[in-house]
């Protein structure tokens, strides 16, 4: 085996990072979905990315009073191109919110649920996948 063996470590590094992102963000969601707190929220303002390619990206930032009596401003994890109404500065949103670290949040309607399932089954595809042509072609030379 030549050198190409060493183009098979792309695929790798972008499943099992990808992998470790999704599994991280199931994680997230399920920490959230078992001792998460709901409060209402305010969207302040957004908190504006841009990637390398020059897209934006908005993440909207969430003001809440935490069941402390503490004031709670962070931006969500969630960036997307455009807002809706729904989600505008000044707009009451729900949120789900962890009360040991508040700053891990979720807003409902804007966080994409489906979206670390998603990373986590294109990781495992990935991985899987080019650990099984890696073995094959080790067993076949």
């Amino acid at each position: 085996m030549g050198r190409e063996w060493f183009f098979s470590l792309i695929p790798l590094t972008i499943g099992v990072f990808s992998l470790i992102c999704g599994i991280y963000g199931l994680r997230y969601a399920r920490l959230l979905r078992h001792h998460g707190v709901n409060a209402e929220a305010r969207i302040v303002r957004h908190h504006v990315s841009r990637d390398d390619e020059g897209a934006t990206f908005y993440h909207p930032v969430a003001v809440w009073t935490d069941r402390d009596g503490r004031a709670q401003e962070h931006s969500s994890r969630f960036g997307r191109g455009s807002v809706g109404s729904a989600f505008r500065v000044g707009a009451y949103v729900a949120v789900r919110y962890d009360p040991e670290k508040p700053a891990r949040f979720e807003i409902s309607g804007w966080d994409m649920k489906k979206m670390d399932l998603y990373v986590t089954v294109l990781g495992a595809v990935f991985t899987a996948g080019t650990v099984t042509v890696v073995l094959i072609r080790l067993l076949t030379l």
